[in-house]
């Protein structure tokens, strides 16, 4: 960003009057104290349900909400109402008697189609001029109720509204549908994987796809697996095979590994599009070096000790780790990766040079590089600080697969809804041509 932001948005979420909070509701009571009234507002989010049949909205929630909220010192400028259907105005004049927040500023946040609607939803109630007003920003016009300005902005007609425009319609109108499998270990917790779910889902947007995500347990991938079950497995591959392409995220500990090597088999020689993020591409580097350079006792030495030197250990620790401190140990953050010509990443990524974030104590074995690249298997990406060269990125080239990509970083945390990270859009590209 060249210049200073005009605004900072700022969420407290939870419920007001629970213990948790109240640090924070001081605290924001405090700031609009320094700033003052004029240069900070407060937008309440509340829900208005539909009880009954007919159904009738019903305002209580929101008017204790609000009398718990100026008890608090806080006093909202906008209600922002949750609910099924459309606000009523009777609704909208209750609600304002009651909370004294003028009528024009209860915005009705309703279910619509997809949540990239909500904004230009808020926009069609002029919230973004009555918010310009009530800050005193843009085409400020004094002596004017913030509540009642008209349209204070052209922004309905900006390129970053179009743009956003053609992204909700883009979810709705889809062209195609697409199945992803998710291979991981903790796909009982929802949120686990919620950064790879956002990346897949902006992806599938941008290649107007609807996504549907196969969630696969690693374990039951393979027989040979303590907590697997044989007519499990079965059940497993059956949805595995139904799937347009595969993604093994990252993940710690030797549970469900051998899944996770067995599905990147499949996929290698299946020519089933991939993506392996962190431990996923760890997992890619061993299953060649089995399958492909025969290495039969390959492995990770985060999961097996007893690994020969340069021959087994395909995935290592990293040398200036330390394995007696705890805390504070791994590879964190932003790091440069530099990307070769020609790759498939390179392409994607459209530069030779990328930022992305890391989380990660183990690495490729760079001892094993060479032979791997000998039989296609093509390190691309690759990272140099002061510790020495890093592998980065892994693949295969499109003679031999149409989308084979591994990366020890986590490509899902820099993808946003109107920019999908290269990779899972590669990846999206790759599925959308196989069905």
């Amino acid at each position: 960003m060249d210049s200073a932001p005009e605004v900072c948005i700022v969420e407290l979420g939870g419920t007001l009057g629970d213990i948790e909070s109240m640090p924070f509701v001081e605290a924001l009571r405090q700031l609009q104290e320094n700033v003052g009234y004029k240069n900070m507002c407060f937008v309440h989010v509340s829900l208005v349900p539909a009880l009954g049949d007919p159904p009738e909205q019903k305002t209580k929630p929101t008017q204790h909400s609000v009398k718990q909220m100026m008890q608090m010192g806080l006093r909202p400028d906008f209600l922002c109402c949750r609910g099924t259907s459309p606000l009523e105005e009777g609704t909208k004049s209750k609600l304002s008697l009651f909370t004294s927040v003028p009528t024009g500023a209860i915005v009705s946040l309703h279910d619509v189609s997809n949540i990239y609607r909500v904004p230009l939803m808020m926009i069609e109630q002029n919230l973004h001029s009555m918010l310009l007003q009530r800050l005193r920003l843009g085409q400020f016009k004094k002596g004017v109720d913030y509540t009642i300005v008209e349209d204070a902005s052209d922004i309905e007609d900006s390129k970053v509204i179009t743009d956003w425009k053609r992204l909700a319609d883009s979810v709705d109108e889809p062209e195609s549908e697409c199945k992803i499998a998710v291979v991981g270990k903790y796909i009982d917790q929802g949120d686990a994987y919620l950064s790879v779910v956002k990346a897949l889902t902006h992806a599938a947007m941008a290649t107007k796809q609807k996504l549907s995500i196969e969630w696969i347990e690693a374990s039951s991938l393979s027989p040979d697996e303590e907590t697997s079950d044989i007519n499990d497995t079965d059940s497993a591959w059956e949805r595995l095979k139904q799937c347009h392409g595969i993604v093994v995220p990252g993940g710690f500990g030797s549970r469900g590994m051998q899944g996770k090597i067995a599905t990147i088999k499949y996929a290698r020689e299946n020519k089933v599009p991939y993506l392996g993020i962190c431990l996923g591409m760890q997992a890619a580097v061993i299953e060649h070096c089995r399958n492909v350079l025969g290495i039969t006792n390959a492995y990770s030495a985060e999961f097996s000790e007893n690994l020969v030197k340069d021959e087994e250990d395909a995935v290592i620790f990293m040398p200036e780790g330390d394995r007696e401190r705890m805390g504070g140990t791994m590879r964190l953050g932003a790091r440069e990766t530099v990307l070769k010509e020609h790759s498939i990443a390179r392409q994607l990524y459209g530069r030779e040079k990328v930022m992305e974030r890391h989380r990660h104590r183990y690495e490729v074995n760079p001892g094993l590089v060479s032979r791997l690249e000998e039989v296609g298997l093509e390190f691309v990406g690759r990272n140099t600080d002061a510790s020495g060269e890093r592998m980065e990125v892994c693949e295969l080239s499109k003679e031999k697969h149409p989308f084979f990509v591994g990366c020890q970083y986590h490509p899902e945390f820099t993808s946003r809804p109107e920019k999908a990270n290269p990779l899972f859009l590669g990846l999206l590209q790759a599925s959308k041509e196989r069905i």
